[in-house]
């Protein structure tokens, strides 16, 4: 019987979640468009958003303005989903940034 070695064994290294995809999406960008964007090749792009690849620092700062978001949004928030607190506050207008505020504010501060 022939044994598999433990490299073809080992999983691939999964690297921490990101939103790039969502985010990319969510500017109906292509991988292509995006990767061209970036000077990197679409490859190396698509291994990012599927979290095969590393990243550092500068290639989220440089993702996160081709993408006209911050980088903790490419960490952290999803884009497209409708319910997240982020999607309710763009939604708001000012007044109703200043009362969504308000009641938080309260809700941390009572419990209630």
């Amino acid at each position: 019987m022939v044994l598999a070695s433990n490299a073809a064994m080992r999983k691939p290294r999964q690297f921490r979640k990101t939103y790039i995809r969502q985010w990319r999406d969510h500017r109906n960008l292509t991988l292509e468009q995006l990767a061209d964007r970036l000077d990197v090749t679409p490859s190396y792009l698509s291994m990012l958003e599927r979290a095969q690849r590393g990243y550092t620092q500068d290639t989220l700062e440089a993702i996160a303005e081709a993408l006209q978001t911050d980088v903790a949004s490419l960490l952290m928030r999803n884009p497209a989903d409708p319910d997240a607190i982020w999607s309710v506050w763009d939604q708001a207008k000012p007044g109703e940034k200043r009362m969504i505020v308000d009641i938080a504010k309260t809700i941390v501060k009572t419990g209630t």
